[in-house]
């Protein structure tokens, strides 16, 4: 076998242990910069529940989807999304009310287009 016990097999096995070495230390910041993620967010953007999101992100660890949370609550901003959401409700229910009259001759409509379809069902029948 070449190479073995030379100072070329030494060489190899100290090289593949130092790769070994820093892909899993790599592996670890690499993790550790993405876990940590929505606490930088969150103090960049100065946001009012720092502490609920370190907290989440810190117990992320074991139960990871407490550190989607932390995530959730930390890029998407509450305050904004509830106006959106309000504006989004108040925009719904405007546009879902019918004046009386108007339901009256829609429903008329509807019910004269059904009576004429009913006898040609029946015939099928």
């Amino acid at each position: 076998m070449p190479f073995v016990d030379t100072g070329v097999d030494t060489a190899l096995h100290v090289v593949a242990a130092v790769v070994l070495i820093g892909t899993i230390a790599a592996v670890g910041i690499g993790f550790w910069k993405i876990h940590e993620l929505p606490i930088h967010k969150a103090s960049s953007k100065e946001h009012h529940q720092i502490g609920l999101i370190t907290a989440l992100t810190w117990i992320g660890f074991i139960w990871h989807w407490v550190w989607v949370v932390a995530v959730i609550i930390a890029f998407v901003d509450g305050e904004q999304a509830l106006r959106r959401i309000r504006d989004i409700w108040k925009e719904d229910t405007d546009s879902k009310y019918v004046p009386s009259s108007e339901y009256k001759k829609e429903h008329e409509a509807t019910t004269s287009s059904s009576v004429t379809t009913a006898p040609k069902e029946a015939e099928h029948a």
